[in-house]
This record gives structure tokens, C-alpha cells and sequence, in this order.
């Protein structure tokens, strides 16, 4: 009975009345039976938040880095941990839209998470989303950033720029051609009066970061300098220390992006990430004061917070 009763009701859709009709119970009696059903383990009621935080460990995190806000996603153990950081990303910045301005992305899978949660009729059409690097051919074109930045202006409903030029290039001499064209200075200019930054991090070595640097085509005697530099996370591509200052190296004369200072002169930075294999560009990011915001998961969270 316990069986039959749940189905009706849970599955079928049936209201109490027909399910003691057709059980032959009084009306009365149904929740009584769904009640045991539950009790017994028959029924599981599951609530899917994407919107679930972890406030504890959100505001630990606010008073440990100095941060605006925060936003950690509950850890479940399935593969969908980035798209639940992803939906936190998104509604923040739903909620802190300005009126009217810039929005600015870098690239990467965390950021990707963000616009991929942005429902498609978000209209502020008097938003303009731009990009902080140039284009990165290196990573799944899903994840490069002016793709990005078109998708969330479509679904802003809001106007968007390009940035016409490679995100790394192999020479300063190729870096300086480029940045004289008004084409691409404009746009970067614009990127640096934005209001709103959504970025992702990565560490030295590993995945995509790994790749930008296997890109440039250094010499040995770079490599060297490179691996001496004391650099352990990136951010928009530009690399930093565990301290999360800028380090001095030949990666900083090819790149095109803004750099670290100017992200920091945009009055909202919003720094996504989710794994435990984030923490030591994370940690240092925060240390650094790059973000005014995080968004992360409980995993990050707690390995952040167990940093000395």
C-alpha cells in the first residue's frame, strides 16, 4: 500500500482524494500513509538548490582576505561542482548589474560556468561587454573570451566589443605592432573603465596556464628566468608570486591584456573558482587584494581557509 500510495501521489500526480480512492483509504488516511512511506524509506525528497551556500564559510572567508563578498557553492562530490559555482557566479551578477557601463571577462572554464548559468532573457541592454585579454587560440574556442563575451552579450540583450588580436604573441616587437593600432587600444581602454570584472585564476604549470606559456616559444635562458621568477598563478594572463604581485619577466612583453594594476583600478573584481587544485593561485590572488569578490566552492573554501 505504502508503495502503491507513493506512486500515485509522487509520480502519477494524483491528488490525496483519488489516491484514497483508489487505495481504499479514507481521505483522511493518505498522509498519514505518505508520511510512513517517507519514514520507511520508500520516498526520498531531494532538493536541488543551485543556489546553496555555504554562509559559514562565506563569511570566514570575508574576514580572512579582506573581501567585499562571497559566495561558496556546497560541495556535493559529483562533476557538476563548476556549473553549481557557475550558478552562484551568475546570480551575483544578475543581482549587481549596474544600470548602465562596462562588463569585462578574461577566459577560462570558471568563467565559462558564469555565462553559461546566465538565463537567456537577462535583458540590460545598456550594458557593454567587453573583454580583458585578446584571443587565445591555445584553449577550447568555448572558453576563449571574446566568445564568451558575445554570448553574455547576447543574452544581456546588451552591445558588445572584440578584441582583434592574439590573448600571447612570441616577440615584444609583435606585441608593441599590435598595440598601435587604435583598434585594440581602444577596446582595452574601454575594458579598464569597466565596472564589473569577472576573472578566472590558474596556477603555474598546470592546464591552460601551462599552455600559455608553451606558447610564447621561450628560449631556454627565458624558461629559466621564467621559472626563477618566483610566479605561481595567472590571472587574465598576466602571471604572479605567492604574494600575488606581478612578476617581473619577458611573459609580461607578450602578452596582450590589461594588466594587473589596471584590473585593480575596476571598482568591482570578481574572482571564480572551483577544486582544491586551485588554492595556491587562489591563495595567492586573495593575498594580493586582486579580488573584491570570490566565488567559490566549499572544497576551495576550506583549503583556503587552512592556509598559515
Amino acid at each position: 500500500m505504502l508503495v502503491k500510495a507513493a506512486t500515485l501521489y509522487y509520480l502519477e500526480g494524483k491528488s490525496q482524494a483519488e489516491v484514497a480512492q483508489e487505495i481504499g483509504v479514507s481521505r483522511s488516511n493518505v498522509s498519514r500513509v505518505l508520511a510512513d512511506a517517507r519514514k520507511n524509506g520508500i520516498v526520498e525528497i531531494r532538493i536541488n538548490d543551485p543556489f546553496g551556500r555555504a554562509q559559514d564559510l562565506e563569511a570566514q572567508l570575508v574576514a580572512r582576505y579582506g573581501l567585499r563578498e562571497c559566495r561558496v557553492a556546497p560541495s556535493t562530490g559529483s562533476d557538476n561542482q563548476l556549473s553549481r559555482v557557475g550558478a552562484l557566479g551568475a546570480q551575483w551578477l544578475i543581482d549587481n548589474l549596474p544600470r548602465d557601463g562596462g562588463v569585462a571577462l578574461s577566459w577560462g572554464s570558471s568563467v565559462q560556468a558564469v555565462v553559461d548559468e546566465i538565463p537567456d532573457d537577462a535583458s540590460h541592454e545598456n550594458i557593454e561587454v567587453l573583454p580583458l585579454v585578446g584571443g587565445l587560440s591555445i584553449v577550447d574556442s568555448a572558453r576563449d573570451g571574446n566568445v564568451l563575451v558575445r554570448l553574455l552579450a547576447t543574452k544581456l540583450g546588451a552591445q558588445h566589443r572584440r578584441l582583434y588580436a592574439p590573448a600571447v604573441v612570441e616577440s615584444l616587437e609583435s606585441r608593441e605592432a599590435f598595440l598601435r593600432e587604435p583598434s585594440i587600444t581602444g577596446v582595452l581602454n574601454a575594458s579598464r573603465r569597466a565596472k564589473i570584472a569577472i576573472v578566472g585564476v590558474g596556477n603555474v604549470g598546470k592546464g591552460a596556464s601551462s599552455a600559455i606559456i608553451e606558447s610564447m616559444n621561450l628560449s631556454r635562458t627565458e624558461r629559466s628566468e621564467f621559472a626563477a621568477s618566483g610566479a605561481v598563478g595567472d590571472c587574465c594572463t598576466r602571471f604572479f608570486d605567492h604574494e600575488g604581485k606581478l612578476v617581473e619577466s619577458v611573459v609580461n612583453d607578450r602578452v596582450i591584456a590589461i594588466d594587473l594594476d589596471e584590473l585593480g583600478s575596476i571598482p568591482t573584481v570578481v574572482g571564480v573558482a572551483a577544486g582544491a587544485h586551485k588554492l595556491e593561485g587562489t591563495h595567492a590572488a586573495l593575498t594580493g587584494g586582486l579580488f573584491d569578490v570570490l566565488v567559490v566552492d566549499s572544497d576551495l573554501a576550506l583549503a583556503l581557509l587552512d592556509q598559515r
